[in-house]
């Protein structure tokens, strides 16, 4: 199957779960002294105001609520909104012979339905059917270039799961939190970096490469070429904390659903686990032979991970496994997870793939996606042509509508191809095309699927191989629109 023991170092443990709470005992990571020296540094009185403003900050809220009598209070809030909702739908069927006592189970029964269903959604166990559900409009819409504040190309996005707050970096290092609806921004501003003790040594590049939000809305990432993993305040867009440890620039970031646990990846070919909640280092994956590119993972403690040596693999977190996938003569420019057992990539020959845990090669490739004309090629038996050389086919983004069977996937050739995932996640059916002049380098579904934003650029996301003058630099957003259940 292609599995393979992931090489660990010496001396270094990892940590069960990135929420901080875990049934194993958790063992102290081992550090080198640069990161004892920074971590010991953690609780800075910049942090301890950022945090004292969050709590002055919430809306009211008791001052002494703990995180648990939160939790409780939002999860009674829900249920509520849920009998309510029950119990509109049973006053639409207008059945006045039955007594309270039935009235109730009734409602019961319709909350512990609806309940079941999230659940099965959430947990990727069941799929929406979202794309037999898309609108196509005649004339396809331009869509609405919603944040024009980058000066050069966007290079990473990322929304929250309530769809109100959306983020954006680019290759000038602006990092804007902006609201969905009405496109007001915020700005994030970075900590001044410290000087170097090495004479005459140039600062890093204050580019932004990646970005990632947690489930909860609270923690962000961002990552780029000064080789650390920032972490910011969403409610205060305070800097909390940077994780020193990667050699190489960071290229990809993504949060475990429902977690605070925090992958990265980066051009060291290595792939690093973090604490966002403890603010500490967890674990360090090794085995792509070559810069690594994308990551994405859902809520199971598997990673998917895409290199430049043209493979992908699943990382099985606490069995310290991985499952090498391969079948490109290309190199893999992005990936992304479906369900936990299929997944989608973007090659630069202009292909995307779609994926099995259960097959170390692309059960459905369609060939040219971005190019002049779709083709379709099943089990990726035979081997795919050399790269075609052509900068703007390169699928530089894909995306999936979470817990649903809608794809998208970005290229540098003036579109954004819709897919539908069918045949029981066998094959890729290409549903519809939505302009986006420039290079597609990000991408992101809204989970209800209302709308999907496009990061957008005259430059691809991770060199300056080709340029289009005539594109914007900025976020797409495309609105979407699905016919009632």
């Amino acid at each position: 199957m292609g599995k393979r023991r992931a090489e660990r170092k010496p001396g270094k443990s990892r940590a069960a779960s990135g929420d901080g709470t875990s049934a194993r005992k958790k063992k102290k990571p081992q550090r080198s002294v640069a990161e004892d020296d920074f971590f010991d540094g953690a609780s800075s009185e910049e942090e301890n105001a950022a945090r004292e403003e969050e709590v002055a900050a919430d809306d009211g809220e008791d001052l002494e609520e703990t995180v648990h009598e939160k939790k409780v209070r939002l999860a009674k809030a829900y249920l509520e909104k849920l009998k309510a909702k029950a119990a509109e739908e049973e006053e639409d069927q207008g059945d006045e012979e039955v007594g309270e006592d039935e009235r109730q189970g009734r409602r019961d029964s319709v909350v512990a339905d609806l309940l079941r269903q999230e659940q099965l959604e959430e947990s990727g166990k069941i799929q929406r059917k979202i794309a037999s559900r898309l609108l196509l409009p005649e004339v396809p819409s331009e869509g609405n270039l919603l944040i024009r504040k980058h000066r050069l190309s966007v290079t990473a996005l990322a929304l929250t799961e309530d769809e109100k707050w959306g983020f954006s970096g680019s290759k000038d290092g602006l990092l804007l939190q902006w609201d969905v609806e009405t496109g007001k921004c915020f700005r994030y501003e970075r900590p001044k970096p410290e000087k170097s003790a090495e004479a005459g040594k140039k600062p890093s590049s204050s580019r932004i490469l990646a970005l990632a939000v947690d489930s909860s809305g609270r923690y962000l990432a961002s990552g780029g070429p000064d080789r650390s993993v920032h972490l910011w305040d969403v409610r205060t867009q305070a800097h909390i904390q940077a994780f020193p440890g990667h050699r190489g620039a960071i290229t990809s970031l993504a949060f475990r659903q429902g977690t605070t646990q925090l992958f990265s990846g980066s051009s060291d070919r290595t792939l690093k686990l973090w604490s966002a909640e403890d603010r500490s280092y967890m674990d360090t994956l090794f085995g792509h032979q070559s810069e690594l590119v994308s990551v994405d993972c859902l809520r199971q403690e598997r990673v998917l991970s895409a290199g430049r040596d043209r493979t992908l693999r699943l990382w099985k977190v606490p069995e310290e496994t991985q499952l090498v996938f391969r079948g490109y003569t290309a190199s893999i420019e992005s990936c992304c997870c479906i369900t936990n057992g299929e997944f989608l990539s973007g090659a630069d020959d202009g292909s995307v793939a779609l994926w099995s845990a259960v097959r170390k090669k692309p059960v459905y490739i369609a060939k040219s996606a971005h190019g002049p004309k779709v083709e379709e090629h099943r089990n990726g038996e035979t081997s795919l042509p050399a790269s075609c050389g052509a900068i703007e086919a390169w699928v530089g983004a894909v995306a999936t509508c979470r817990g649903s069977d809608l794809v998208a996937s970005g290229a540098g050739d003036g579109k954004i191809q819709l897919w539908s995932v069918e045949d029981g996640n066998k094959s890729l059916k290409p549903l519809h095309t939505l302009p986006a002049k420039g290079f597609v380098n990000a991408l992101a579904f809204a989970r209800s699927g209302r709308f999907l934003l496009a990061g957008v650029g005259q430059e691809p996301r991770l060199g300056r191989w080709a340029r289009n003058s005539q594109a914007k630099n900025g976020v797409l957003v495309h609105k979407l629109e699905l016919a009632s259940l």
